[in-house]
């Protein structure tokens, strides 16, 4: 039994054979495997994800992030010397100012400069953030999101070693709104032709956008979960989402969310309203057990990483005993884990 007050990063550890972690996507998009389990009885079942229709129901919401991953990983050399420099693009903190990691971190000291692309793109650094990540001020002819898609990289995560072929293969269907230093994996397994058979039984859609940020990947560090600080990231809840979750809730709907990027939205927005309404602004929401859900009655995920703040959404969510059990069931059943890998559909 979990002891919600004094919860231990431990309690959270699964093992998993790093050959069952996906490298690669799979083809086609709904191909994956999607594991069904039942958060009140904590039963599991078996199916992919080209069923989907099978699970829903009309008057069902489907609520997808629709943000778009910045190709914002981009390698350069020191403008007096020609050092190495690797640069990852975070947040954007004004027009060409941004938020960034690099590596080497000793090489860019406060003034350093930078190029990259054969001088298409500069930098320079004008602030050294206590946690080590820097401000840089960008130069270029035109657009810096078009200089980017035409110099960047996909920005994969670490766990992921293979290159990727095709970048749009990290990018969901239906994305559009740029900004994301990861994608919402959960959407990867979308293609247009189950978002038309899914609308075509009445299910609706809906999108808000949450920009994905790095912090998505950072480990918990702290012993007790409660000493976790978690990171902030930008988020949009248009008008329309506002009046589509609000009316399937007054019709009895389920609202299932795509992903915990779209569940972070739906329930800071409650949190800080009391309600559903169309707004913007910056979420640090921490979900972990114990936390009472406002607006979900569903969630579509992938599988994530042992004792991270992801893991511990999805136990507040499906229960702690039944999240355990699924994953341990995963792994024996071989599915694929992570930002590539299969989904499960908790409802």
């Amino acid at each position: 039994m979990l002891d919600i007050s004094n919860m231990k990063r431990s309690d959270f550890y699964y093992e998993l054979p790093e050959e069952l972690i996906a490298q690669t996507p799979i083809e086609p998009r709904s191909a994956s495997r999607m594991m069904l389990l039942d958060r009140e009885s904590g039963r599991v079942s078996h199916s992919h994800f080209y069923n989907l229709c099978r699970f829903l129901k009309k008057g069902d919401l489907l609520v997808l992030n629709d943000s778009r991953v910045l190709p914002a990983r981009i390698y350069g050399e020191k403008e007096d010397n020609g050092t190495f420099i690797e640069f990852l693009l975070l947040e954007q903190k004004e027009n060409m100012v941004w938020e960034i990691l690099c590596r080497p971190g000793k090489k860019a000291k406060l003034g350093t400069r930078f190029s990259f692309g054969g001088g298409k793109l500069r930098a320079e650094i004008t602030d050294i953030l206590e946690d080590g990540n820097r401000i840089a001020r960008f130069e270029c002819e035109g657009s810096l999101f078009a200089v980017l898609d035409e110099i960047g990289q996909m920005p994969l995560p670490p766990y992921i070693k293979e290159k990727l072929k095709d970048r749009e293969r990290y990018q969901t269907v239906y994305a559009n709104e740029l900004g994301s230093a990861a994608a919402p994996t959960a959407g990867l397994h979308f293609t247009k032709e189950l978002m038309r058979e899914v609308e075509a039984m009445g299910v609706n859609i809906a999108y808000v956008t949450l920009h994905v940020g790095l912090g998505t990947f950072r480990p918990v560090k702290e012993d007790k979960v409660l000493d976790h600080k978690m990171h902030s990231e930008h988020y949009e809840l248009p008008q329309r989402t506002a009046d589509l979750i609000n009316e399937t809730k007054k019709n009895g709907g389920r609202v299932i969310a795509v992903g915990t990027t779209s569940c972070r939205t739906l329930e800071s927005v409650a949190t800080l309203y009391g309600g559903i309404k169309p707004c913007e602004g910056y979420t640090d929401i921490f979900i972990y057990p114990g936390y009472e859900f406002k607006v979900l009655d569903g969630l579509i995920t992938n599988f994530h990483l042992p004792e991270s703040t992801l893991i511990m959404l999805v136990s507040a969510f499906a229960g702690y005993e039944n999240t355990l059990n699924a994953y341990r069931i995963a792994v024996e059943e071989k599915y694929r884990f992570f930002s590539f890998g299969d989904c499960m559909l908790i409802v």
